[in-house]
């Protein structure tokens, strides 16, 4: 398994086998922004506005390949404003249903953790769908829950689910940044 940091050509490159891993993951109930079914071609023009934005600076994209399937990605979308530059929000971990159970999504949260710690950012945010397998992985990654918000998003079914937000603040002991709730 290789995980490598993806630039803008790369992601085009991996155009096909990245549109893949999104219609798995929507296939599979997770709640990513996408309702099912989702058309290829749909998630292909989704990944090349992703590209756009890596070649812009504003997201950072990791991507798990065996061979060369894609199996799992993982991005950071960096700040954009002068206040904010200590922080970027970690979006769209996913993990082929192929590939879940062999610890593949804890490897993308660390190296998206350990590249953003060494770009000198202090802070991630995320948001993830309340109850799902992603929370438990973040929970146990040293995450903090901020809270949880009603019928936040539909889910790929289209029924509307809460969200509960995360944060994690890098280089601080998990239990420092925790937040009771």
């Amino acid at each position: 398994m290789i995980v490598d940091r993806a630039d803008a050509h790369r992601v085009t490159e991996l155009l096909d086998g990245l549109a893949g891993l999104l219609t798995d993951t929507v296939a599979g109930g997770a709640s990513i922004g996408f309702l099912a079914p989702l058309d290829h071609a749909e998630a292909a023009d989704w990944w090349r506005e992703r590209a756009a934005a890596v070649a812009a600076g504003r997201l950072a994209v990791w991507v798990a390949r065996e061979g060369e399937r894609v199996t799992g990605t993982v991005s950071l979308a960096l700040p954009d404003k002068p206040n904010s530059r200590h922080r970027a929000e970690l979006v769209k971990l996913m993990v082929s249903r192929e590939a879940r159970g062999r610890g593949l999504g804890r490897r993308l949260l660390t190296t998206a953790e350990e590249a953003a710690a060494a770009a000198g950012l202090t802070l991630l945010h995320l948001d993830t769908e309340t109850g799902s397998p992603a929370e438990r992985l973040y929970r146990s990654a040293g995450w903090a829950r901020a809270g949880t918000i009603p019928d936040y998003a539909a889910d790929p079914r289209g029924e509307l689910r809460p969200t509960t937000l995360y944060f994690k603040q890098l280089g601080v002991p998990a239990a420092a940044g925790a937040v009771a709730g």
